[in-house]
């Protein structure tokens, strides 16, 4: 997969079967899309492409806003070349692209730049200023700047609409499995191992702190069953989010136990897959308590991994 991130230096020789959007978590619902664009550019002999977005138009507009992404730029480009795609444009959301109209976008960038034939788009998208672009104008602009267009329904998952607002809902309330099956994938945070307190290893249980991006969104507080992937090689982990209470923490981290290993992991990369919540945060009254549950949590984490 070639990436762009500049609109101006994209050489994709189109003509392209092209659909655009955020696609934050690249979940079930842009995944059905991407699979509509391998048909279609299949049976039109087009080329794929996707034209997202960085940052977020929501953090541009209001730098103070807290949205937290499911995906960040890597995870995201790591999904899409995972699903075959010939090109991504990440387009910068500069003061110069967001100032365009609905249908200035259209023919400037879509038809004239990346030479997009097929377009494909999600069942509530709109794009210009001031959100002049929908489905109805690429419509109307279709014919006469000859490409087609097409939208796609919203992805169903047990009667409830996919999406990457309710995913992050189920995130914050550690429903993970819910979340995992909306995503069709495990939720996923990457990070770099930092120094921390190093408490861990005084009660049997050491621990690689993370350092993840701040745009990250993380699940509720507490604790989790995990897969960590190091080197390529994955292990039974549990997770702690949250700010170590019972020891009179007050700063959130991330923490991750990897059972049966016992290698230095400072300033390596792992990749954390949830499997399974397994509490909320909890503050105990002594610090044999939290051993005597760190002890449970690798009971149930092991038992969780053993039934797969």
């Amino acid at each position: 997969m070639q990436i762009y991130h500049n609109i101006n230096k994209n050489t994709s020789k189109g003509p392209v079967a092209l659909s655009l959007g955020m696609f934050d978590g690249v979940h079930l619902g842009h995944q059905s899309i991407i699979e509509k664009l391998h048909q279609r550019a299949q049976s039109k002999n087009l080329k794929t492409g996707i034209l997202t977005f960085w940052p977020h138009p929501r953090l541009v507009f209001n730098p103070s806003d807290t949205l937290k992404l499911l995906s960040t730029l890597e995870e995201k480009t790591s999904r899409f070349e995972s699903l075959g795609l010939d090109f991504l444009q990440i387009q910068d959301f500069s003061p110069e692209f967001r100032n365009l109209s609905g249908a200035e976008f259209v023919e400037e960038v879509l038809v004239k730049r990346l030479n997009v034939k097929h377009l494909i788009v999600g069942y509530d998208h709109v794009f210009g200023k001031n959100r002049s672009g929908n489905f109805q104008l690429l419509e109307s602009l279709a014919p006469k700047l000859g490409f087609e267009v097409e939208q796609m329904e919203a992805v169903n998952l047990h009667h409830q609409t996919i999406s990457s607002t309710k995913i992050r809902a189920c995130l914050e309330t550690g429903q993970i499995e819910q979340a995992n099956a909306m995503l069709g994938y495990c939720y996923t945070l990457t990070g770099k191992v930092i120094h921390g307190k190093k408490l861990g290893r005084t009660l049997g249980y050491p621990t690689a702190n993370l350092e993840v991006s701040p745009l990250k969104l993380l699940p509720q507080k507490g604790a989790y069953s995990v897969e960590v992937w190091h080197e390529r090689q994955p292990y039974m982990g549990m997770l702690s989010i949250g700010t170590n209470p019972t020891v009179g923490g007050q700063n959130l981290t991330v923490e991750v136990n990897l059972l049966d290993f016992n290698q230095d992991l400072y300033d390596q990369t792992l990749e954390v897959y949830f499997k399974a919540f397994l509490h909320e945060e909890i503050k105990f009254e002594g610090i044999q308590g939290l051993i005597d549950k760190l002890k449970d949590d690798e009971k149930r984490t092991r038992a969780y991994f053993q039934a797969l």
